[in-house]
């Protein structure tokens, strides 16, 4: 088909468009009357263009992630433009970030789609999105992180009292990923495994065996969909996690750097091969593929994070505390970025920023970590309030399974008779130093 086939069948106005079309991607978003409108206005000056370009409209996004082609043709035409309406519903996932299944991921997915276009030399594509679930289920491609960041975003003006349009429909396999019990998924999935055995389908039923903590039949499941397709990073990716949910960080940072080399730019392949090599304190090799997750998506905070982590651990303070304020100011929200940037400035011996920090952490931390709370406290302690200290002490170690509790009270015993080999004239240091010794004399 070619654009101009296409524009006689849908008949959209040919408008003049207010500002110039740039980009090889652009994406519509909006409500589904408006966004559908423009795009197609779009597609329109488009053909005005070149009438005789080539279109391909892809399988419908809510299937991509359960198609290792993403629903495109094995070769396609120099200068094609690619109509893909809907792009939100490819990235929609009722999985916690921990399970979600990698195929899901808009950075895996949107890299892996430049890489099938990359051979069609001047496509364009043009796409619709609903830019609330976008927010939802892929905030790094609002945010332009990573390959997102040559997408042109045009925004549909709302239309008031809009029919809504017929609701969604899914694949059953489709339905399972956005359907709120693992149960349910597990069973859909089982189902859509049984009609055909795929790499794609394997995938996904090992991500939901792994989301249902059946280790087991999840590396097996894998191992049957490598056997099948060897060069599919998602596959290699899904191991890694596996490899981590076994607790054999040699075996994940192999997975992890196979998935890498298997997608160049994939920056959570990087991230976590990082995070696996600091773990077994190969801290060259984690320093460097940090680098290559951040050449990739610069903007990305939790390896900042995991970065600044290794980099204090390492003693590079000055470098760790950039880290963590690159953290702040690309995530303000991320609870960990202030507590960790904390504990760098305790480190440091500037103890009011780090007490303003953790108070900050604290303030952005739903479940407000004891163990986070008993370094404010020594924090507070440090800049002279022994009293708030034990306060803080006592109200975050209160009601703590007794085990839990132990563990914590030594490791503040020890980090308090530390601060006081470091400042022996601390005001009051007694305060907390005796009731932590007497908490631990009880048992």
């Amino acid at each position: 088909m070619t654009i101009t086939d296409f524009l006689t069948a849908t008949d959209p106005a040919v408008v003049p468009w207010p500002t110039p079309l740039a980009g090889a991607t652009i994406v519509v978003r909006g409500d589904a009357a408006s966004r559908d409108g423009v795009a197609l206005r779009v597609l329109a000056r488009l053909g005005a263009a070149k009438p005789g370009r080539p279109l391909v409209r892809p399988a419908p996004c809510s299937e991509w992630p359960f198609e290792r082609a993403l629903g495109l043709p094995a070769d396609l035409p120099d200068d094609v433009i690619v109509w893909t309406p809907d792009l939100h519903a490819a990235f929609e996932n009722a999985q916690t970030n921990a399970t979600r299944l990698v195929t899901t991921q808009p950075m895996f997915l949107w890299l892996s789609w430049q890489e099938r276009l990359r051979g069609a030399a001047g496509a364009t594509v043009v796409a619709t999105a609903d830019a609330a679930s976008l927010a939802s289920h892929a905030p790094e491609a609002l945010a332009g992180r990573g390959p997102w960041a040559d997408v042109t975003w045009i925004d549909a003006p709302p239309t008031p009292d809009s029919d809504p349009g017929p609701a969604d429909t899914w694949s059953a396999l489709a339905a399972a990923f956005r359907a709120p019990s693992p149960a349910d998924r597990l069973a859909a999935t089982g189902r859509a495994l049984d009609a055909g055995r795929t790499p794609a389908r394997l995938l996904a039923m090992a991500s939901v065996c792994m989301e249902v903590n059946d280790l087991v039949n999840a590396g097996a499941l894998l191992d049957e969909a490598a056997g099948i397709d060897d060069t599919w990073a998602a596959i290699a990716f899904e191991h890694g996690k596996y490899w981590l949910r076994r607790d054999d960080m040699p075996a994940a940072a192999s997975a992890f750097a196979r998935a890498a080399r298997l997608l160049p730019g994939f920056a959570s392949a990087s991230a976590n091969l990082g995070a696996v090599l600091g773990e077994l304190d190969r801290t060259d090799d984690a320093m460097a593929a940090f680098s290559d997750a951040l050449a990739a998506d610069p903007g990305n905070p939790q390896v900042h994070n995991n970065l600044g982590v290794l980099l204090r651990e390492t003693g590079r303070l000055g470098d760790a505390e950039a880290a963590f304020r690159r953290v702040i100011d690309t995530a303000p929200t991320m609870a960990f970025g202030h507590y960790n940037l904390g504990h760098t400035l305790f480190l440091q011996g500037r103890y009011l920023a780090a007490l303003s920090s953790y108070q900050t952490g604290q303030q952005l931390d739903p479940g407000r970590s004891p163990v986070q709370a008993s370094r404010l406290a020594l924090a507070r302690l440090a800049s002279g309030d022994a009293a708030g200290a034990r306060r803080d002490l006592q109200a975050c170690l209160a009601n703590l399974p007794r085990d839990y509790r132990r563990q914590l009270l030594a490791d503040t015993q020890t980090v308090a008779w530390a601060l006081l080999s470091a400042s022996p004239d601390l005001r009051d240091w007694r305060t907390v130093g005796d009731w932590l010794a007497a908490e631990l004399a009880k048992g």
